[in-house]
């Protein structure tokens, strides 16, 4: 008897559960082919700016437990987003510019005000992402800021936000009922990793006020950008209107 199995990137729990669950029996046999499979969908969505990381970490850490699920995860997520790096170096810088020309601008502003903790700044837009992972891919060529540095930040940057992942995505596969979510493994568990999540971003607030200056990158901030970007289209156009 032939099983047909259509392998399609998770978009709810449900999905999620149902694929972890054929991966992880797969795996037992042919545990290298599913660390192939599961390296060369994560690149691929990494390296395009595909968003749904978030679903592919909890992914990891339901097919391959929490540490080799969050080892997976930082790896792939800090080479992904090198290679959307490059991709942007490459061929999209003057894309960039022309369709985010506002956001572009505020970023370019706020890194050099920041160039000299540029590091602690990147690592701050990553722990607090007022600018999405993906912009921040795209955009760091634009910016000039340097491969190591780029590198270092998102790998240590997104360690917990890929704890979370992993790990929510580690119980998830052992919880059989909702009745497990309320026993007291469950919320040891939940409560360790609200407190990995919530530490740095403590540590890298405490800094950013002594050290950074990250004032307007709100969404206040870009949306103002937007507000003046648009009355100086205005009066460009009324200027064209005199002459």
């Amino acid at each position: 008897m032939c099983v047909c199995l259509r392998l399609t990137f998770p978009s709810d729990l449900d999905e999620l559960k149902a694929l972890a669950r054929m991966l992880k029996l797969y795996k037992r046999d042919h545990h290298g082919y599913v660390v192939l499979l599961f390296c060369s969908a994560y690149l691929y969505k990494q390296s395009f700016a595909i968003p749904g990381s978030s679903f592919l970490n909890m992914l990891a850490g339901a097919i391959f437990g929490p540490w080799e699920g969050l080892l997976l995860a930082c790896l792939l997520t800090t080479t992904g987003s090198t290679f959307c790096f490059l991709l942007s170096d490459a061929f999209g810088k003057q894309y960039v510019v022309r369709f985010f020309p506002q956001k572009v601008a505020l970023l370019q502003r706020k890194v050099e005000e920041n160039r000299s903790s540029l590091f602690f700044f990147l690592l701050f837009l990553r722990f607090f992402p007022m600018t999405p992972n993906w912009f921040l891919n795209i955009s760091c060529p634009v910016l000039s800021v340097p491969m190591p540095i780029f590198f270092s930040s998102v790998f240590i940057g997104l360690i917990p936000y890929n704890f979370i992942c992993v790990r929510t995505g580690s119980i998830l596969s052992q919880l059989s009922s909702l009745d497990d979510i309320f026993s007291w493994g469950t919320l040891a568990q939940l409560l360790a990793i609200a407190l990995m999540a919530l530490l740095p971003g403590a540590l890298i607030k405490h800094y950013s006020r002594r050290h950074l200056n990250v004032d307007g990158l709100d969404s206040g901030g870009e949306g103002s950008g937007e507000r003046e970007s648009r009355e100086g289209e205005s009066r460009e156009g009324e200027s064209r209107k005199r002459r």
